[in-house]
């Protein structure tokens, strides 16, 4: 075995050819593939398109000259569909510019013409290195790593890169932290990973979410209350401040607190110490506070929702969570880290993901972020019956529109099923008196008997329509069937 067997062996790494010169693509195939890649020849620029629209790859070898789509086409459109992929281009008119231009693509590597086999095999060995090394750093993230308590930070992406390195100076200090960012984009992990990499980490961690708790109650939920102090305190009650006390108080959604509660906070803050409701005597409090926000606090503050002093108070260091969608490198090392979560907690022993799933995870819109990733893979564990999560196992409420090829759903009727079509024809005899009906009454009579032959199972009623489970929930709902 040669050296360059052995750097691509411990990674099956997948490359793309694209060449319209199909002799020179035969030689870089039988290049490569001595050296143990698992190589894919396109001979035109559209053929690798549609090759990296169906497929994913580790590495793309490009021609940069071609017709239709160029080789800057094509590596544009690998780091939009694959960011993780790298591209090396090859050319026989090599110029300042175009490198500079494929450099600034986040091209891998520049070849000129003609190309001997062993310099192409360096470089794509090169290659196929920094995609091993990924992967390995990418198993690294996902181990537990008490040592800096980072542990269920889980990505790839340079934000969060920066992000991190950012909280490793931020943990070990008794600094105040404000946390923004869309809702399910992993503020609280964030928290957590500050506690368990401070001094505080062997004291409590305590979350509140101050917009699930009632108005009245938020007061006694945060300092406690003595019996007698409202209706119902029959006893004397800790609040979060005094179960913290040592540790660190995560306040989660902290722009949906109430006025009068901003108020005693910001005193809390500046005092250290707490008074619960119905008392009169104070009582000393070490709490580390760290709160999070989906909301922008200084429109909130401009209009007049949130004080500003409690802004800057607690707003002494602050990160920001950038949404799924802007940070989509770290997508499939977060639903990989998932799947394993899915396959403990469901006894489940699910190996890995097809290519086609891969790609429709990083094409996703993702606007519940990871906390919709996170659910979207167990529910793929949850309904896979082949140990390799594919696109049948995605739930039909994912797509606005018909599913797409291979998503036909679980035990649906398929177009074209003999039994459908004269179960259909068998519902209504009369459905020709549907002539000159609106297209509204021919819509409520489509989803009517379509649900009884379905035995008004919605997703099979979906399926057999051709629609999302969720329009079918809206027309069910629009014309009141039940």
């Amino acid at each position: 075995m040669s050296d360059n067997e052995t750097k691509t062996s411990s990674y099956p790494v997948r490359v793309l050819l694209v060449d319209n010169d199909k002799d020179l693509a035969r030689a870089m195939h039988e290049a490569l593939d001595r050296i143990g890649l698992n190589c894919t020849m396109a001979t035109s620029g559209p053929d690798g398109a549609k090759l990296l629209e169906q497929n994913t790859y580790d590495i793309v070898v490009t021609d940069l000259m071609m017709n239709d789509i160029d080789g800057m086409g094509i590596l544009k459109m690998a780091k939009d569909t694959q960011p993780e992929c790298e591209v090396i281009l090859v050319t026989g008119h090599a110029t300042v510019p175009r490198a500079v231009e494929a450099m600034r693509e986040r091209a891998f590597n520049f070849l000129e013409k003609p190309i001997t086999p062993k310099r192409l095999q360096a470089v794509v060995s090169k290659a196929a290195e920094a995609v091993q090394l990924r992967q390995q750093n990418m198993q690294l993230h996902m181990r537990l790593d008490e040592k800096f308590g980072f542990e269920n930070l889980i990505y790839a992406s340079e934000s969060m890169k920066s992000l991190v390195d950012r909280l490793r100076r931020i943990a070990p200090t008794d600094a105040g932290v404000l946390i923004t960012g869309e809702t399910g984009s992993g503020k609280d992990v964030v928290a957590q990973a500050i506690h368990q990499n401070s001094p505080r980490k062997k004291k409590p961690f305590v979350a509140i979410n101050t917009a699930a708790v009632a108005e009245h109650l938020v007061e006694s939920e945060l300092f406690g209350h003595v019996k007698g102090a409202f209706t119902d305190a029959i006893s004397d009650r800790q609040g979060k401040f005094e179960y913290a006390n040592g540790g660190t108080l995560f306040l989660d959604e902290i722009g949906d607190m109430p006025m009068p509660t901003q108020i005693k906070l910001l005193r809390v803050l500046e005092e250290r110490e707490i008074t619960r409701v119905g008392d009169n005597k104070s009582i000393p409090v070490n709490v580390r506070v760290i709160a999070a926000t989906n909301k922008d606090l200084e429109k909130e503050i401009d209009e007049g929702n949130f004080r500003s002093d409690l802004y800057f108070r607690l707003k002494v260091v602050s990160v920001h969570l950038d949404p799924l969608s802007k940070r989509r490198e770290d997508i499939l090392p977060l639903a990989d880290y998932f799947r394993k979560q899915a396959n403990k907690k469901n006894g489940r022993q699910v190996k890995s993901y097809s290519p086609e799933l891969r790609k429709w995870l990083l094409d996703y819109h993702w606007k519940g972020n990871v906390r919709q990733l996170k659910n979207v893979i167990e529910s793929l564990v949850v309904m896979d019956i082949d140990d390799l999560l594919d696109m049948d196992d995605l739930s039909p409420d994912l797509y606005d529109g018909p599913l797409p090829a291979g998503a036909t759903g679980r035990g649906s009727v398929k177009e074209g099923d003999e039994q459908t079509t004269s179960s259909l024809a068998a519902i209504d005899g009369n459905s020709s008196s549907l002539v000159g009906k609106s297209l509204k009454d021919i819509e409520r009579w489509a989803i009517e008997h379509t649900l009884t032959l379905a035995n008004h199972n919605r997703e099979e009623t979906a399926n057999i329509l051709g629609i999302s489970e969720r329009n079918l929930y809206r027309k069910l709902k629009e014309y009141n069937l039940r």
